[in-house]
């Protein structure tokens, strides 16, 4: 994802890593709702309320926190299934979610590093 972001230029603009992010963050509570229980629905919309504040933080002052967003949701996936019951997360979610949360903390770290993206 990110490198086709670059190559077709959707990264240019700051609020991209961002953006993707956030997507991130609430997928665990898509599957709270699919699986049809409030109470892990719940638990899953305050873990993305965090996800979504450092979000925040790095749209607004730097990306790094994006990053620092990205890289920590990988390790969220990690242990969610030994901290929130949700019959709704698919078996190979978490893997794939892992792999992909670090791939792109990885290449925005990059980008950031490059200066290819703004920090601020």
């Amino acid at each position: 994802m990110g490198g086709l972001a670059t190559v077709v230029g959707l990264d240019r603009d700051r609020a991209f890593y961002p953006t993707v992010m956030i997507v991130i963050a609430s997928y665990y509570a898509l599957f709270a709702v699919m699986g049809g229980t409030f109470h892990a629905l719940f638990i899953e919309a305050s873990v993305a309320t965090a996800f979504l504040a450092v979000t925040i933080l790095g749209f607004k002052y730097s990306l790094w926190f994006v990053v620092a967003a990205l890289g920590a949701h990988g390790i969220f996936d990690v242990f969610h299934g030994q901290v929130i019951a949700n019959p709704g997360v698919p078996v190979w979610w978490p893997a794939f979610c892992l792999t992909y949360d670090g791939v792109a903390a990885g290449y925005l770290a990059v980008l950031l590093l490059r200066r290819v993206v703004r920090v601020q």
